[in-house]
Order: C-alpha cells, then sequence, then structure tokens
C-alpha cells in the first residue's frame, strides 16, 4: 500500500486537486487502520508485545506518521497502550478483565436481542440470515478471518435492530476492545469452539425469526459466555512468549 497510489489527480483545474488531497489522507487513514486493527485483533502480535512501528511501516508501504495516528485510535479503542516516548505495546488483559468484559457484553447483547425482537423488520431479518449463510461459507473454507468479519456484523446488525441510542453507543465503546478477545475464542481446539459458534448461531438466526425476545436475551448472554470460557482456555494453554 503507497499513499501515492491512494491519491486522486484530477485534470481540470488546479482547485479540485486542492479538494482532493484531505480525501486522499482519509482514505489512507481509514485503510491503515482497518489493516493494522486486523494485524493486531488476528493474534499476529502477541499480548504484552512491542508494537515494530518500522516493520509495520515497510509491511504496509507507509511512513510512520500514519501508522501513529492509527495507533492512537487504537489505543483510544483499547487494543494497545501508548508508553510515554517508548512506543506502543498490545493491551494485556488477565483472566477476570476478560470475564467481566465479555459478562458485560454480554449483559447489553441480551438487552439488545431482547429489544431486536419488539423492533426488527423483516428486511433486518434477511440482512442478518445473509450474513449467517456467507459466515457458513467462511467456516466450512475454514476462512477464519471472512468468518470473523460476518460474525461481528451480525452482532452488530443486531445492536443496531434494537433502536437503542444509548445501548447503540455503549455497545460500541466496548466492541473494538474486546475484538481480539473474541477472535481467540475460535482458536480453542480443546472444545472445538469455533463449530460450537456456529451452531450457537444458528439458535440466534432461529429465535431473531421467530421474534422470540427472552429465547434469544438468554441465546446471546450464553453466548458469550461460552466465548469467555473458550478464550480463557486458549490463553491458559498458550505457551508464554517472551517479552520484546
Amino acid at each position: 500500500m503507497n499513499s501515492a497510489s491512494l491519491q486522486h489527480r484530477p485534470t481540470d483545474p488546479a482547485q479540485p486537486e486542492l479538494a482532493a488531497a484531505p480525501q486522499a489522507a482519509q482514505s489512507l487513514h481509514g485503510e491503515v487502520l482497518v489493516r493494522l486493527r486486523d494485524y493486531i485483533v488476528e493474534g499476529n502480535l502477541e499480548d504484552g508485545a512491542r508494537v515494530p512501528e518500522r516493520q509495520l511501516c515497510d509491511m504496509l508501504g507507509i511512513s510512520r506518521t500514519p501508522l501513529r495516528e492509527a495507533l492512537k485510535v487504537l489505543a483510544a479503542e483499547g487494543l494497545i497502550d501508548l508508553l510515554p516516548n517508548r512506543g506502543a505495546r498490545v493491551r494485556r488483559l488477565t483472566a477476570q478483565d476478560i470475564a467481566e468484559l465479555l459478562d458485560l457484553m454480554g449483559g447489553l447483547e441480551a438487552l439488545a436481542g431482547r429489544l431486536a425482537c419488539e423492533r426488527i423488520t423483516d428486511d433486518e431479518v434477511a440482512a442478518i440470515e445473509h450474513l449467517h449463510h456467507q459466515m457458513y461459507g467462511c467456516y466450512l473454507r475454514r476462512d477464519l478471518h471472512g468468518y470473523f468479519q460476518c460474525n461481528q456484523a451480525i452482532h452488530h446488525h443486531i445492536v443496531a435492530a434494537a433502536r437503542n441510542e444509548t445501548l447503540t453507543t455503549s455497545y460500541a465503546s466496548f466492541a473494538n476492545r474486546i475484538r481480539r478477545i473474541r477472535y481467540a475464542a475460535n482458536l480453542d481446539r480443546k472444545r472445538d469452539r469455533w463449530s460450537e459458534a456456529m451452531r450457537e448461531h444458528e439458535a440466534i438466526l432461529d429465535a431473531l425469526h421467530r421474534r422470540a425476545g427472552a429465547e434469544l436475551s438468554d441465546l446471546l448472554f450464553q453466548h458469550l459466555r461460552n466465548k469467555q470460557r473458550a478464550v480463557i482456555s486458549h490463553l491458559t494453554d498458550a505457551p508464554a512468549s517472551p517479552q520484546a
């Protein structure tokens, strides 16, 4: 990725070219942010590891400035910690942190599910079902990246269907913070969490179709509880890595 390749160069006259520069910068920032977030969420850097800025700049084909802007956003999201004059580290969460965060998210999703069943439209259910089928296709191909993207979109669609702005804002404030945790849960081989999660999503979709609010609420909370157990199991079994 190169910033020059993302810039739009109009042939007519100079004024549109000036207006295009901020657009190109915004596009570059967004692309760097998405790629860097995915890189960290998908476990390419260990918990507590130092973020290798020079290596990431080479990998992304960018300078330090857009990288550091993206790191500021990821720090605000809770994925990394910025260290004064010492760069950044991937945030390390304890088992208690994970349990508390996932219980909180389970409560928010449980409420969202109950409200969504009261307010969701048929078109919104159809959109979630379409995502579910896409997710299942990724599962069959063992495409964890694609599966996770569809999975997160489904959860966000259910929250949006609740039509509660305060709930949506609260959910968003924690969603990015636990993305890495949610991704790691699928790596638990001992319980085959990935297959288990797929079956849970089948039940979630069925309850949503029937507008069974109380049932969907319970399913979503238990879904997060099962994820909590899986990620703690995965992190407990993972070999300790040396600090950078």
